[in-house]
C-alpha cells in the first residue's frame, strides 16, 4: 500500500502525464492506464470494486 507521500508523488506524475496527453487524448490515456494497472492487479472483482468506488461521490 502506498503511504500518503507516495500517493502525493503518484498524483503529480498523473497530473504531469494528463497535461501531456492533452485535452484530445487525456481520456484514451487515463483509459489505457487503468486497463495496465488492472491487468497487474490481477483481479477482476477487485477491479471492479476500485472502479465502484472511484465512481462514488464523484
Amino acid at each position: 500500500m502506498l503511504t500518503l507521500p507516495g500517493l502525493e508523488t503518484t498524483y503529480d506524475h498523473l497530473a504531469e502525464a494528463i497535461d501531456a496527453a492533452g485535452p484530445d487524448k487525456s481520456e484514451l490515456m487515463l483509459v489505457k492506464l487503468c486497463l495496465l494497472l488492472a491487468q497487474d492487479v490481477g483481479d477482476a472483482d477487485r477491479v471492479t470494486a476500485l472502479i465502484k468506488s472511484a465512481l462514488a461521490d464523484l
